[in-house]
């Protein structure tokens, strides 16, 4: 797909970087980078299933969160430089491989190369296409990819937008949120599952930070006033584990307690959710993905 990178508007930020001859807010030029391409066993079971889901981690990122666990390819940028027909093959080799969908993660600022990068691999690509992202996302951007994306995996991480602006840099993050998921949810529809494994639908998932059990359940009473509760699934994460610029906060320092979890938890039984609840033991370090390995090729 064609785009105009000298003034990339791709992201809610609408930067006007010009990622030809520099980079953008995100970090990004205009070539395609990405860090990992895997069968990942760890995400929700409806999207992992028994083979895992085809990942690919893609450089950088627009949103700027200070705890992020991927900081290494989402702030410093760690990837390989690769083509749209390169994506494409990968694609096609996580299917080969078994996977259950291709999985997309953080994609937005390649958005056009990805759409590329499937028109290549569609004719031959079988198994749903999954956006997983921080939620902070262009309703225009996400217009481009109708009939691209089967599941939408968005994050909806604040409430209040002083806290968004405080850990993310992103001021408007909770009109920006609900406003894309409103298009995500447009697009793709209430859940439609094959078995046990998801083909269409959105899953919003939240983690909650320590120290801010009552801005989740703000997330999660937003979420069901606003889309109800029949319409997504809902996965409530507990793998919050200090990383990168967590230390300079001290209410980010440390993870959460099994009464704050259990807290917002038993809100979103009493608000009716269906979808996934982590075990208090996903919040261990192995369980974020080791860059270093399954790199692009």
């Amino acid at each position: 797909m064609d785009y105009d990178f000298t003034s990339c508007t791709l992201c809610p930020r609408k930067c006007g970087a010009d990622r030809i001859n520099g980079a953008g807010f995100c970090g990004a030029g205009d070539k395609l980078r990405a860090a990992k391409a895997y069968l990942h066993m760890w995400e929700e079971p409806c999207i992992s299933g028994q083979n895992g889901s085809g990942t690919v981690f893609f450089s950088g990122c627009s949103l700027h969160c200070r705890f992020c666990q991927n900081y290494k390819i989402s702030a410093e940028n760690f990837g390989t430089e690769i083509s749209e027909a390169r994506l494409a093959e990968i694609f096609l080799e996580l299917q080969e491989k078994g996977a259950h969908n291709i999985n997309l993660v953080t994609p937005t600022h390649f958005v056009p190369q990805i759409m590329s990068a499937l028109d290549i691999a569609k004719p031959r690509l079988n198994i749903p296409v999954v956006y997983n992202c921080g939620g902070y996302e262009s309703v225009d951007t996400l217009k481009m990819l109708e009939g691209y994306i089967d599941i939408y995996l968005p994050d909806f991480k604040y409430a209040d937008n002083d806290i968004a602006r405080k850990y993310s840099a992103a001021p408007d993050y909770f009109e920006v949120c609900t406003a894309a998921i409103d298009e995500m949810l447009r697009q793709a529809g209430a859940p439609k599952f094959e078995g046990e494994l998801l083909r269409s639908g959105v899953i919003i998932r939240h983690m909650t930070l320590p120290t801010h059990r009552f801005d989740s359940v703000r997330v999660l009473e937003e979420i069901s006033r606003r889309y109800g509760t029949e319409n997504i699934l809902l996965s409530l994460m507990s793998q919050y584990t200090p990383f990168y610029k967590s230390c300079e906060y001290k209410e980010l320092n440390r993870r959460i307690s099994t009464f704050e979890y259990n807290f917002v938890a038993d809100r979103a039984a009493e608000l009716g959710f269906n979808g996934y609840m982590q075990e208090k033991s996903s919040a261990k370090e192995e369980y974020t993905p080791d860059f270093d390995l399954f790199g692009i090729k």
